[in-house]
């Protein structure tokens, strides 16, 4: 089952990154639902910026700590070169 790394900017121009394998329910539910991550619920609405798919669950783990420990600047360029 594919797993999805993503980067949301949430209303305040910060940037969110997470994972999962479903990823149209998963921003819904960062958008709506009661239930996510804390951060985004005092941040909605937030964005879609990219997304990389990976084959397996503890890829996208391991991708989203590295992007977690980039700049912004470099997510932002992550972002560029995807959009």
């Amino acid at each position: 089952m594919p797993y999805f790394v993503y980067i949301l900017e949430c209303s305040d121009k910060s940037l969110y990154t997470g994972i999962t394998n479903n990823l149209e329910k998963r921003i819904k539910n960062h958008n709506e639902s009661k239930v996510g991550a804390r951060y985004t619920k005092a941040r909605r609405p937030v964005v879609l910026r990219c997304f990389e798919k990976v084959k397996t669950k503890s890829l996208a783990l391991k991708r989203e700590i590295e992007i977690k420990s980039w700049t912004r600047e470099k997510k932002l360029n992550l972002i560029r070169n995807i959009s």
